[in-house]
């Protein structure tokens, strides 16, 4: 496959999490049903990010092409007249968790974003497991822990808890507004 025949393409080059998400949001909005969008991004992240976002409102994710640093992602609009998009219910604020964080030892902190922003600055013991390899990973986390999901904005975290809750986890909590906005402590693996 080298070319997908689109009705419209939204250039989202440049843009970090959560605009793709937002502008594909919005650009979705405008188009009939069984319409394609063409989403171009640069930002790894929106790999997921778009395949969950879709999958989370019904719309059809028919999948990405890798052109150099662009990301060309496909989604045909739902044929629904509405579609939901569905939130995780459990939600706490950033200083919540940081309360949470200070009074108790055995907290499960899962940073959905990407290896590369993990690794700049995270949260102490954090584990890192980005959304694109949630799937596949999810066996390394307990389905009894309260299980607190982070990412930048909580867009990617929320995508991540509903991944979770549907598979049998049961005290899934995101984290909003994320580490964009995070005061509390935080370590990184680039000294």
């Amino acid at each position: 496959m080298d070319s997908m025949k689109a009705n419209v393409i939204l250039d989202a080059k440049g843009l970090a999490c959560p605009m793709p998400i937002v502008k594909t949001k919005k650009t979705m909005s405008g188009l009939e049903a069984g319409q394609v969008l063409e989403v171009l991004a640069t930002d790894k992240g929106s790999k997921a990010d778009i395949k969950a976002w879709s999958e989370s409102t019904g719309h059809q994710y028919l999948g990405t092409l890798e052109e150099g640093e662009v990301l060309k992602h496909y989604i045909r609009k739902s044929s629904n007249d509405e579609t939901i998009e569905r939130t995780h219910p459990n939600v706490v604020n950033n200083n919540e968790l940081e309360m949470k964080l200070a009074t108790s030892e055995n907290i499960v902190v899962l940073d959905v974003r990407e290896t590369a922003e993990y690794a700049f600055n995270h949260i102490p013991n954090a584990i890192s497991i980005p959304l694109g390899e949630l799937e596949q990973r999810s066996g390394e986390l307990e389905k009894e822990e309260e299980i607190y999901v982070v990412c930048r904005t909580g867009n990617r975290s929320d995508l991540a808890a509903q991944k979770l809750a549907e598979k049998g986890f049961t005290k899934v909590i995101n984290i909003v507004p994320g580490m964009s906005q995070w005061s509390g402590k935080t370590t990184s693996f680039l000294k």
